[in-house]
Formats: C-alpha cells, sequence, structure tokens
C-alpha cells in the first residue's frame, strides 16, 4: 500500500484527522474523542515506524517544530532533523548536525527562529546552538554554571536540556531542565530563559522553577500565544508502561530563581503554576497496539510536541515519540485539541 494511504492528516485547520491502527491500513475516526474536558484525540499514526529515508532512520523523535512555509521540522536525538510534510508526514530532506568539533549530538530540544535558523539543544553539556538551515553552525549561547553536568555543574547526565520554546514574539527562548539538579528538590526543575540581542546574539535572561509530579521529568515544553506554556511530564515503569501527562503552566508571576542556590521541597520562591489538562492514558485507544505492557495501548515513549494551529481557546496540538530504534517501541504521531482558558 503506498505510503500516503497510510499517513494521518494532522495539518493546522482540517475538521478531522485519520489515524492508522499500528496492525493494519489507516482507518478513519471521528474526531473530539475526548482525554479529558480540556482535551481531546483526533487520530494517531504509525507510518513512519522503522522506515528510512535517504539511508537515514527516521525516528528518535525528540523535538518537533512548525517551519514558517508550514512545513514540520522533527529532530532525531541522533543528530538528524528532518523536514516532513505536515499533511502527509513524508520527509522532505534531512540535515545533519554537529558540534564544533563535528561530533554527532545529543539532540533534544528545537526551536525554529524568526530568520529560519534553528536552535537546537543538546543534553550533554548541556549547550544550546543555533544552525543555519543547511545545518550549519552559527552560534552557541553560553550556559550557567549550575546548570551544567556534574562535576562542572550540578546536573545529572541525561537530565539536562530536553524541552525548547520561544516564547510569543520570538526573542526570550526558554528550555527546561528533564530532571532535578544536585541540591534541588527531586520534585523542582530549573526553567531558564535567554533573551535575544540587538546583534542577534542570545544573552542569559530570567530562570524559573517548576514542580513535576512525584517521578516524573520534563521531556517539553511549548509556549501558548498568549505566553504560557504547554509542559509535558512523562516517566516510565518496568512492566507498567508510561505516564504521559499535559499541563498548562503560567510563569508569570514565578521568582527568578538563576540567584537561587538551592531549592528545597518547600522553597520561599513562587514556582510556575500549572493545571492538569490531561493523563494521556485516559485517552480512547483509537485502536493503538502496543509492543510492550502500557497503561493504554495508544500510549508509547512521548517526547516532542508542537503546536500546529489554534481557533479561539482551542491550541491543535502535534506529539511524538522517541522509539529509541528499539523493537518494542514504536514511533507515532498524536494530533491533539487542546481547550485552553485565559
Amino acid at each position: 500500500m503506498p505510503l500516503r494511504t497510510h499517513l494521518a492528516l494532522f495539518t493546522a485547520g482540517l475538521a478531522a484527522a485519520t489515524c492508522l491502527s499500528a496492525a493494519g491500513p489507516a482507518q478513519a475516526h471521528d474526531t473530539g474523542h475526548a482525554c479529558s474536558p480540556a482535551v481531546s484525540i483526533d487520530g494517531f499514526s504509525d507510518a513512519l515506524d522503522k522506515t528510512t529515508y535517504e539511508n537515514t532512520y527516521v525516528g528518535n523523535f525528540s523535538a518537533l517544530a512548525m517551519e514558517r512555509d508550514g512545513s514540520l521540522a522533527a529532530l532525531s536525538d541522533r543528530s538528524s532533523l528532518f523536514r516532513l510534510d505536515a499533511r502527509t508526514l513524508k520527509p522532505r530532506s534531512v540535515v545533519p548536525l554537529a558540534d564544533e568539533q563535528g561530533t554527532a549530538l545529543d539532540s533534544e530540544g528545537l526551536a525554529v527562529a524568526r530568520d529560519g535558523t534553528y536552535l537546537v539543544s543538546s543534553e550533554t553539556e548541556p549547550s544550546i546552538r543555533r544552525y543555519a538551515r543547511t545545518g550549519r553552525l552559527l552560534d552557541r549561547l553560553p550556559v550557567p554554571d549550575a546548570l551544567r553536568v556534574s562535576p562542572a555543574g550540578r546536573a545529572q547526565p541525561n537530565g539536562t536540556f530536553e524541552g525548547l520554546t520561544l516564547l510569543p514574539g520570538g526573542r526570550t527562548l526558554l528550555a527546561s531542565m528533564e530532571y532535578a539538579l544536585s541540591g534541588d528538590d527531586s520534585t523542582i526543575v530549573r526553567f531558564q530563559t535567554w533573551r535575544r540581542t540587538a546583534h542577534g546574539h542570545f544573552a542569559l535572561g530570567a530562570q524559573y522553577a517548576y514542580r513535576t509530579d512525584p517521578g516524573l521529568g520534563v521531556p517539553e515544553v511549548q509556549a501558548t500565544p498568549d505566553g504560557r506554556l504547554l509542559v509535558l511530564e512523562r516517566g516510565f515503569t518496568s512492566g507498567v508502561g508510561n505516564t504521559v501527562r499535559l499541563y498548562l503552566a503560567d510563569p508569570r508571576g514565578a521568582t527568578d530563581t538563576s540567584g537561587i542556590e538551592t531549592l528545597p521541597a518547600r522553597p520561599e520562591a513562587r514556582l510556575i503554576g500549572k493545571t492538569l489538562l490531561t493523563d494521556l492514558a485516559s485517552c480512547p485507544s483509537l485502536g493503538a497496539t502496543a509492543k510492550q505492557p502500557q497503561p493504554n495501548p495508544l500510549l508509547d515513549n512521548i517526547e516532542a510536541m508542537t503546536i500546529t494551529g489554534r481557533t479561539k481557546n482551542t491550541l491543535k496540538v502535534l506529539l511524538a515519540s522517541d522509539d529509541n530504534e528499539n523493537k518494542t517501541q514504536t514511533t507515532r504521531f498524536y494530533a491533539l485539541r487542546v481547550r485552553t482558558t485565559a
């Protein structure tokens, strides 16, 4: 069957989405499948699972972002940046990324600047670099010492910059740490910002603190048009599966924690407020199947998120899972509608 017949229609403005059963051909479902009063799921697609494009594995997706031309940028944590057709998900191009020495990145977060350049976080050091559309390295942003991986700083390996987003206006960049710093309470993670200068570089800005649910980390964050944040929280329990929750968070009024060395369980600092939108285990499964135990067969290692459009108080949100090139995991895309209030 041609690839196109397997692909879900996720583009903003569509009234319905086609979703793919992991076991067979595409099947149509009505829109509005409620996960909670605030979130519904239009469909899902496994069409890119275990595929290749130009001899590059299509998967390991850690971040998504909308391009200015309406296409979809999809970042692999194996240092590949894909451009996908937003309607069909079919790959259009792939660009390899590398650091200053030509070494591949552990690339985790992605934002597209207003000038079309890419901002990419790597959790190894951690780092944030800016790339031209050709993949040429343009710039590297400063990182506070405390956020560096131990022993240089207080961050734990594989627990640093995961989420990356530009706030409305495009001049403030925000990165979310996945897990807490050593010395901070285990449920409190730092969100760091940068402000773009008149010369196009990014200078360190304010830092905020966010409390996760116990045992969960933050794999992705996305700014809403009004300056709030959609925050994914995720965890995994062997033999049980993934926990994935979506929160609406508001950094307005939160304390700048850049000068606060440690954050205890009950800090004096005002944390970012959050409201649960949904636990994705409560979504209808839509005929999905899982390759390992899951509380809902729809779930997998969801790690990427972007906002594809909006109508009034409803955001169209696209999620993707990271299959880690593992036969027991799936590269899956999810089309959600998320209702927010002012």
